[in-house]
C-alpha cells in the first residue's frame, strides 16, 4: 500500500504500510541478505502477511533483546525495509527466512500491535553528491577496509574483492558495516545516519578502533605464544587474559580496590603519624599505574599498617586468686617462678602500666618454660604469640626490612602483633640465648629497644619507617644458658631460674599431667589404666636422664601403645573399652620398654678403705659419685683419672696439699708422698666430670686410703676444698640430696654455709636424713672415717692441742709473751 505524506510538496517522502519484524542483536542494513530463526507469534503473523502480500516487511531492532513481547517504545524508530526471498517452516513450529535488505525506513507510527506489528513507515531518502572529499573518503575506506582484513582472519578475501568494486558511498557503508564487530548500539547509530558521506566517516572510525584493537590482540598472542608450550591450551588461556588484562588495565577493578583502602582508612583508627603516613601513601597510589611494581609496593605497605592493632587491646583478667589457680592447676612445683610472676602481676594490675624489667625463664631444656609462658598470658587474659629466635642472626628478623629492598616486609615483633590482633599480647620471646651474629648485624643488639620499657614507646620498625607503641606488650624471654645472654641485654632482663624436676616432682607431673594427657592421644580414655608410684619411679631414675619431663613422657606414651594394642585385643573378643583394665608395675614397665637403659648410683653394702661417697650435680639433677683411692710403692706421682675438668684436677690437688699439710695430725711421715704413688680415680671414665665440689670427698679418700681407715658406707658428702682445709659452699644441694636419699645415703655432710639452702629440699627427706654441718675438712674427717668400728677422733684431738699449744717459730730468738 502505497500514499504520499501530509506534506504539500509532492515530491515529499514516500510511506508505506507494512508488517515490522522486532530483531533481537542483529541489525539488517540495505544490500544485506541475511537468514534469520523466527518463532514469535507476532514475527511469524508479520511474515505470513508480508508473504500474501508484496513480501516486503520492515526490519527493527528492539532495545532490550531480552523482551519476549516488546512494546512500540521497546523498538528503535530506524530500520529497513526488506524483502522475503524465502521462506521454509520447520517441524518444531519456526519460520527460516531469507531476507534482503532494501531500504532505510522510519517508523511513523503504530497501526496495529495485538496479533501482529503494522506500522506506517516513512522511506528514507539517500542523497548522493558526488565530490573531491567524497571520493578520497571512499579510497581511505577501501584502504582501511583491506587492512582490517588482513588482521580478522574471519572475513574471506573475496568479500574484499567485492568491496572494492563498489563506488556508491551509501551501498560501500552498508556493504561494510555489516562485517565489523560493532555493538548494536553503534550498528543502530549507523543505520540512522541518512548522509552517506557522515556514514562513511562514522564507519572510518568505528574500523581505525577495531583495527587498534585487532592489533594488541595479535600482539597479546604474539607474546603469550612465546610463553606457552603446544599442548598447554589451558595455561595459553590465563595467559592471554592475564596479557589483556595487563594491556587494556583493569581501572574498574583498581578503582574498587582504592575505594575499599578509602574505607578502611576512614573507618581504622591509628595514632596521628600513622594516619598522615597513610593518606599520603594512597594518594600517591593514586596516580600510579595499577600494573606498576611500585604500585603492589605501596599497596602492601598500606595493607600492613591498616592491619596493625594500633588501639585494639583485650580485656586483662586481674584477679589474682583466679590467675593463682591457673598457674597451680597447669604447672607442679616451680614455687618461686609462680611467686614472681604472681608478683609481676599484681603490680601490674595496681598500676596499669608496664614498668619494670622483663622476666627471663632460665633453665634446662623440658622444664616447663614455654609453656609457662603461656599461662601467664591465660591467666591474664590476654593473646599469647611465640617468637622463635633461635638461629636467628639477621638484625632485620627484629627490625624489618627497608621498603627498597625487593619482597621487604615488617619485623618479627611487628609480624606478632598482627597475628595476635591485640596491641597488648604476651609475646615469648623464646632461646633468646640462640641468636648469633655475622655481617648481616647483632639481632640482640636489636632487641635492646623492645625491651627497655624506657625506650618501646616509639619503637621504629624498618619496614613501617614510623613509631609503635610496645609499651603495653608484655615480653616474656627465655634461655638455657644465662651466661650466653649478652650482658647489655641480661640488664634490660629479670632472671627467674628454673632448676631440673626433682624425683618427688617428677612423680607427681606424670601423675597429674602426663598420664591423663597421653590416656586419650593413645585412644585409652574410658579404659581404667592403674600405674604405681614404683613404676612412675623406675621410669624417672632407670629410663631417662633429663631436666624436665620430655622424656618420661614419650617413655610413658610407649607404654601407653602396648596397652593399646591390648586394648584392640580385647574389643575383638567382645569387650568394652570400660571394661578394659591394666595393672602398670615396674614389670610391666621392664616388659614393654626393655631392661632399664641408666643406672644410678648405690652406696656399698660395707664400710671400704679409700672408697667414698660424693655427691654430683648434672644437666639432669643430681647422682651418686664414688671416689676411690689406691697407695702403692713408687717416686711420689698423684694419678688422677676418670675423665676429669682442670677444676676437679685443681682441687684433687689441693685435697692432696692439704692432706700434706695436716700429715703430723694425721700420724703420717711428713716425707710419705716420696715414697708412694697416689691414685685418684671416678669410675664411669667415659662421662666428663668437672667442678670443685668434689674436694673434700678426694681429701677424705686420700686420709682414708693413707690411714688405712675404712670410710661409712652409709655417708655422703659434697663441698670444696682450700689449702688450709676450709670447706666452702656448693651449688645444686637440693638435686644432691635427693640423689643421695635415692642412693640409700642415710648422713650427709655439707658445708655450713649451705645451711640456708636446706629449707628448699622436701620435708619428706629432710625428715629421713642426718645433715651435718662442717666448716672444715677435719670435722669431715671425724663424721666420715671408722677405727676399730667405731668413728675416728683422732684428728679433732689433735687439733686441739696444736690450738692451745702452738710450735715455737725457729726464726725468733725467744718467744713472744704472751
Amino acid at each position: 500500500m502505497f500514499f504520499k505524506g501530509d506534506s504539500d510538496d509532492p515530491k515529499g517522502p514516500e510511506s508505506r504500510v507494512l508488517p515490522l519484524l522486532p530483531l533481537r542483536d542483529i541489525i539488517v542494513f540495505p544490500h544485506m541478505v541475511v537468514p534469520l530463526f523466527v518463532g514469535r507469534e507476532k514475527s511469524i503473523s508479520s511474515l505470513e502477511e508480508a508473504m500474501s502480500g508484496g513480501k516486503d516487511v520492515l526490519l527493527a531492532a528492539q532495545k532490550q533483546a531480552k523482551t519476549n513481547d516488546p512494546r512500540p517504545d521497546d523498538i528503535f524508530e530506524v530500520g529497513t525495509v526488506g524483502t522475503i526471498i524465502q521462506l521454509l517452516r520447520l517441524p518444531d513450529g519456526t519460520v527460516k527466512v531469507l531476507i534482503e535488505g532494501k531500504r532505510r525506513a522510519r517508523i511513523r507510527k503504530f497501526l496495529e500491535t495485538d496479533t501482529l506489528f503494522r506500522v506506517e513507515a516513512e522511506l528514507i531518502e539517500e542523497e548522493i553528491r558526488k565530490s573531491v572529499e567524497i571520493e578520497a573518503l571512499i579510497r581511505q575506506v577501501h584502504t582501511t577496509f583491506e587492512t582490517y582484513v588482513k588482521l580478522n582472519k574471519r572475513i574471506p578475501p573475496e568479500m574484499q574483492v567485492a568491496v572494492n568494486s563498489i563506488e556508491d558511498p551509501a551501498k560501500l557503508a552498508d556493504s561494510i558495516v555489516a562485517h565489523l564487530n560493532l555493538k548494536l548500539s553503534d550498528k543502530q547509530q549507523i543505520l540512522e545516519t541518512e548522509d552517506p558521506a557522515e556514514r562513511l566517516e562514522k564507519l572510518f572510525e568505528q574500523m581505525t578502533q577495531e583495527i587498534e584493537i585487532l592489533q594488541v590482540e595479535r600482539k597479546i598472542r604474539s607474546r603469550v605464544k612465546k610463553q606457552m608450550e603446544k599442548n598447554q591450551k589451558e595455561y595459553y588461556l590465563n595467559e592471554q587474559m592475564q596479557a589483556i588484562q595487563k594491556e587494556l588495565g583493569e581501572r574498574d577493578e583498581f578503582k574498587n580496590e582504592l575505594e575499599e583502602l578509602e574505607d578502611r582508612v576512614k573507618n581504622k583508627r591509628m595514632s596521628k603519624e600513622a594516619t598522615l603516613k597513610v593518606n599520603k601513601e594512597l594518594k600517591k597510589l593514586k596516580m600510579m599505574s595499577p600494573m606498576s611494581a611500585e604500585a603492589t609496593v605501596v599497596r602492601n605497605y598500606i595493607d600492613w599498617v591498616l592491619s596493625l592493632p594500633w588501639f585494639e587491646t583485650s580485656d586483662e583478667q586481674t584477679d589474682m586468686r583466679a590467675a593463682e589457680k591457673i598457674l597451680e592447676d597447669e604447672h607442679y612445683g616451680l614455687k618461686k617462678p609462680k611467686e614472681r610472676i604472681l608478683e609481676f602481676l599484681a603490680v601490674h594490675g595496681l598500676t596499669e602500666a608496664m614498668a619494670g624489667p622483663i622476666l627471663c625463664l632460665v633453665g634446662p631444656p623440658g622444664v616447663g618454660k614455654t609453656s609457662l609462658a603461656r599461662s601467664i598470658a591465660h591467666c591474664t587474659g590476654r593473646k599469647f604469640v611465640r617468637l622463635a629466635l633461635g638461629g636467628v642472626r639477621d638484625e632485620a628478623e627484629v627490625r624489618g626490612h627497608r621498603r627498597t629492598y625487593i619482597g621487604a616486609m615488617p619485623g618479627k615483633i611487628i609480624q606478632s602483633l598482627k597475628k595476635a590482633g591485640t596491641s597488648n599480647p604476651v609475646i615469648l620471646l623464646d632461646e633468646i640465648d640462640k641468636m648469633s651474629t655475622d655481617f648481616r648485624g647483632d639481632p640482640s643488639s636489636a632487641l635492646l629497644e623492645v625491651l627497655d620499657p624506657e625506650q618501646n614507646t616509639g619503637f621504629n620498625d624498618h619496614y613501617l619507617d614510623m613509631d609503635y607503641d610496645l609499651s603495653q606488650v608484655m615480653f616474656i624471654t627465655t634461655a638455657n644458658n644465662r651466661h650466653q645472654i649478652p650482658l647489655p641485654l641480661q640488664d634490660r632482663l629479670e632472671i627467674i631460674e628454673l632448676s631440673g624436676y626433682t624425683e618427688f616432682e617428677k612423680l607427681n607431673i606424670a601423675k597429674r599431667h602426663l598420664l591423663p594427657r597421653q590416656l586419650p592421644r593413645n585412644g585409652l580414655e574410658g579404659a581404667t589404666i592403674d600405674w604405681t608410684d614404683s613404676a612412675f619411679e623406675l621410669l624417672i631414675n632407670r629410663y631417662t636422664r633429663e631436666s624436665g619431663v620430655r622424656n618420661l613422657e614419650r617413655n610413658i606414651a610407649s607404654v601407653l601403645r602396648k596397652l593399646a594394642r591390648e586394648l584392640i585385643d580385647h574389643r575383638d573378643q567382645g569387650g568394652e573399652i570400660s571394661t578394659y583394665k591394666a595393672h602398670v608395675t615396674t614389670r610391666q614397665v621392664q616388659k614393654h620398654l626393655g631392661p632399664p637403659r641408666f643406672k644410678y648410683g648405690m652406696k656399698d653394702a660395707r664400710d671400704e678403705i679409700g672408697l667414698v661417697n660424693g655427691l654430683a650435680y648434672t644437666s639432669w639433677g643430681g647422682d651418686l659419685l664414688q671416689t676411690e683411692c689406691t697407695v702403692v710403692p713408687g717416686k711420689g706421682k698423684l694419678i688422677i683419672t676418670g675423665r676429669l675438668g682442670d677444676v676437679m684436677q685443681e682441687s684433687a690437688r689441693a685435697a692432696m696439699s692439704y692432706v700434706r699439710g695436716r700429715s703430723a695430725a694425721l700420724g703420717l711421715d711428713p716425707n710419705f708422698y716420696q715414697e708412694l704413688d697416689i691414685h685418684v680415680h671416678f669410675p664411669e671414665g667415659a662421662i666428663p666430670k668437672d667442678g670443685p665440689s668434689a674436694g673434700v670427698t678426694m681429701a677424705t679418700a686420700l686420709v682414708s686410703a693413707l690411714c688405712q681407715l675404712p670410710v661409712r658406707s652409709d655417708v655422703a658428702m659434697t663441698g670444696e676444698i682450700t689449702l688450709r682445709g676450709r670447706v666452702l659452699p656448693i651449688g645444686g644441694l637440693k638435686e644432691k640430696v635427693l640423689a643421695a636419699k635415692r642412693g640409700g645415703i642415710r648422713t650427709l655432710i655439707i658445708p655450713a654455709e649451705n645451711k640456708k639452702d636446706i629449707k628448699d629440699i622436701p620435708q619428706a627427706v629432710r625428715r629421713s636424713l642426718e645433715f651435718v654441718l662442717v666448716e672444715h675438712a677435719d670435722q669431715v674427717l671425724e663424721r666420715a672415717l671408722m677405727a676399730d668400728g667405731v668413728l675416728w677422733k683422732g684428728t679433732a684431738a689433735k687439733a686441739m692441742d696444736e690450738a692451745a699449744h702452738p710450735p715455737l717459730d725457729p726464726s725468733r730468738s725467744s718467744p713472744t709473751p704472751a
